[in-house]
């Protein structure tokens, strides 16, 4: 078995068999994005890739106080131009969009504060678990800027236009279970990474390649319309009945036993 091992000066990621968990570990500064913990996550979420045995992806946060409370203010004073605004916005943006298109189920355990770019890195996630005293919200408005780290498009997708505007305009933060009633979280646990890993080994009980072609279905079918989202059901549904864990699948129903996937 190949296991990851790298070393990283703002990250800690860990695995445990097909499950992956990376925690941003930066707790002095609550665990905020700075551009080189942007760099290591994405160099992070490469390394997941490219280890085959990965089936989840848990992203939670170091410390007690925080899952991540944003971006480093220290840094964003810095920006003197639209092009430096906008390069660090698709910086950001990239890394978001490869977590949220990987093949596998993303799971956030959100620790703490998950503010501005902590709560974009959230979004990106398939699912949330919140402890109850996490706080999120997207209060850039406040600092005279945009979320720009795909936070004015996830977020209404989530919980709808006037909810996702209501938090942008007026900059609050929302306790967990005012999340959990609006959507914004999946669950609110006392402990939340374990409850992640509850439910990413729940996950990982099903057939590698249908969660990755759900996942596919979903992302893709959200961006156009009704009828050729159904298109793109039916595809992924015929690519999945090609697979050999189909086969698996539905033979272990029928001789009642656990199924026994191998991701082809």
């Amino acid at each position: 078995m190949t296991l990851i091992d790298a070393e990283f000066e703002n990250l800690q990621l860990d695995q445990h068999g097909a499950l992956a968990v990376l925690t941003v570990n930066r707790p002095q500064a609550l665990n905020a994005l700075n551009a080189d913990t942007l760099s290591e996550i994405a160099q992070a979420v490469e390394l997941i890739m490219d280890t085959a045995e990965v089936g989840a992806l848990i992203v939670t946060g170091g410390g007690d106080r925080a899952f991540v409370a944003g971006a480093d203010i220290s840094e964003l004073a810095d920006m003197d131009s639209v092009f430096a605004g906008r390069e660090l916005s698709l910086a950001g943006q990239d890394v978001m969009q490869t977590i949220a298109t990987l093949p596998f189920p993303t799971i956030a355990a959100i620790n703490g504060f998950a503010l501005g770019g902590g709560l974009e890195l959230a979004l990106a996630c398939d699912v949330r678990v919140a402890a109850p005293t996490a706080k999120l919200g997207l209060p850039e408005a406040g600092l005279g800027l945009v979320p720009g780290f795909g936070g004015t498009q996830r977020l209404p997708r989530l919980i709808g236009a006037g909810r996702a505007l209501d938090l942008m305009l007026t900059g609050r933060q929302v306790g967990a279970e005012e999340a959990l009633s609006m959507g914004l979280v999946n669950y609110v646990a006392d402990q939340p990474l374990m409850r992640a890993r509850e439910l990413a080994q729940q996950m990982l009980r099903n057939a590698p390649m249908a969660l990755g072609l759900v996942k596919e279905a979903v992302r893709r079918g959200l961006d156009t319309t009704f009828d050729h989202a159904l298109e793109i059901e039916a595809d992924m549904f015929g690519m999945a009945a090609a697979t050999k864990d189909f086969k698996e699948g539905t033979r272990a129903f029928l001789e009642k036993r656990p199924a026994r996937f191998q991701g082809e």
